[in-house]
């Protein structure tokens, strides 16, 4: 499936592998055309504009076909809304592109950025901002529901550069103002789609030094982020042109962008920012799915899927994770295990010697959707532990800051537990249904038939052994009749 989206500063083409609960994106390209950048001052687009804009559509409805991509949802938002020539731009890409280009409302553009969030981040409460290129859109979100949204006339390319920054400052203010409900997010959190927030994540995490480049789910504390937005309002162009992997247009962004989030919090009161990578196209793929879908657990669902596509036999994840969960019920969450289970074995392939760490960086770059930056140490975490002990990786790494020490426990009990399981079974799964863990205040038991002995070995007993004393406990092995 794929995804064109005609915003109001640049024209992209987003190819998913499938267009299911956890879409994963296999192509992406992005051409820079500025269609909202005399907006405000002719009302119109310029012809520049649409003409690199056709030739990007052209391209764009050429190459689908010839990816194998059946189902194209392409939208248009703020720019070709309001442009008075932006019915003629419609036409014209359905005549030379062949493209039927859906006209998004403004209503309909916040609740597609709205699913977008929510699809990544379920029954997410607080308020979500899709700043735009010549729009913003907020969303007052109850439990993944739109309770309040409306879209404001502001963006990244429609400013006037010109225009003191405190002016706009003072514009976006009063709009603010006006909106009584956005004090309902006041203490949950602000949710922030959009590429300059997206750049502005980037060069926070630079400046601070933290261990994990990855912008989706990227949370920070209120108050260290109003600080940062102020702080970088009044940058010198110099600091910012220093900064690595910023655009020329981000650079001129930037201080905007910080001041707008520096309103909404003020405004708000929100308790936490959290930059989501999802936003108004996978709301559009999210928004196509059955109901009964859109409830499936996006991290469950793509850990699925990643283990067919690299796991040896599929994912046995289910089965797997109903074995260790006597051991485990109570000490680490249901999710994590479900999850873990499911890429237990996606490391198969891997040298011996590195497979631990292979594994625990592959889970950490993966494009998960649905679990924060401390859940996804913890799973990569207990996956790694499934192979060799990680303590010394997540020091080296810098990574012990981002879980406690009572997570890395769960994570590494997690790990240890399917260990024991594929040391028993050998990694035929089914096995394990000859043998069942107890555990009870003081001892963690495995149970099996009385001809159960030729699998219970000396590492299956050393494997059982490390689990319970991770666990704080005794063990024992009862074999019936034994």
């Amino acid at each position: 499936m794929a995804v064109i989206d005609v915003g109001s500063n640049s024209v992209r083409l987003v190819v998913y592998e499938n267009g299911g609960r956890a879409p994963l994106p296999i192509f992406n390209e992005k051409v820079l055309c500025g269609l909202g950048r005399e907006l405000d001052r002719s009302g119109r687009m310029e012809e520049k504009s649409i003409g690199l804009a056709m030739d990007s559509l052209r391209r764009f409805a050429q190459l689908c076909p010839r990816m194998g991509v059946r189902d194209i949802h392409a939208v248009a938002t703020a720019a070709v809304r309001e442009a008075s020539n932006g019915p003629e731009f419609l036409e014209k890409a359905r005549g030379q592109c062949g493209l039927d280009i859906k006209l998004l409302s403004g209503a309909r553009e916040a609740e597609a950025a709205a699913a977008g969030i929510v699809s990544a981040i379920p029954n997410a409460s607080g308020l979500a901002a899709d700043l735009g290129g010549a729009s913003l859109e907020l969303i007052l979100l109850d439990s993944g529901r739109v309770a309040e949204s409306v879209s404001l006339p502001f963006g990244t390319v429609r400013r006037n550069r010109a225009e003191p920054l405190a002016r706009s400052r003072k514009a976006v203010a009063d709009r603010f103002a006006a909106l009584d409900w956005l004090r309902q997010a006041r203490n949950q959190c602000l949710y922030l789609v959009g590429g300059a927030w997206r750049a502005l994540a980037r060069l926070h995490m630079d400046e601070t030094g933290y261990p994990l480049h990855v912008i989706h789910h990227y949370a920070l504390d209120a108050r260290a982020a109003g600080d940062f937005c102020s702080a970088l309002s009044g940058w010198p162009r110099e600091r910012l042109e220093a900064a690595k992997g910023l655009r020329a247009d981000r650079l001129e962004s930037l201080p905007f962008a910080a001041t707008v989030i520096d309103c909404l919090l003020q405004r708000t009161g929100a308790g936490q920012v959290v930059f989501s990578a999802n936003g108004l196209r996978e709301g559009c793929l999210y928004q196509a799915l059955p109901p009964l879908e859109r409830d499936i657990d996006p991290l469950l669902s793509i850990c699925e899927t990643t283990a067919r596509r690299m796991g040896r036999g599929g994912s046995g994840g289910a089965l797997l994770a109903e074995w260790i969960a006597p051991a485990l019920n109570g000490v680490a969450p249901r999710k994590l295990r479900l999850a873990a289970c499911h890429l237990s074995d996606i490391g198969w392939s891997e040298h011996p010697d590195y497979r631990a760490e292979q594994v625990f960086l592959r889970i950490l770059r993966m494009p998960l959707t649905g679990a924060d930056h401390r859940e996804r140490v913890m799973l990569g975490l207990a996956v790694a532990s499934r192979h060799a002990s990680l303590g010394s990786s997540l020091k080296r790494l810098g990574l012990r800051q981002l879980i406690s020490r009572e997570e890395e426990r769960q994570a590494t009990g997690t790990g240890l537990a399917m260990r024991l399981a594929y040391t028993i079974s050998g990694g035929a799964l089914s096995v394990l249904g000859q043998f069942r863990l107890k555990r009870t205040s003081k001892t963690l038991a495995l149970n099996g038939p009385e001809d159960g002995q030729i699998l219970v070995g000396n590492t299956v007993q050393r494997r059982l052994r490390a689990l319970a004393e991770k666990l704080g406990l005794d063990h024992a092995i009862r074999l019936s009749g034994g």
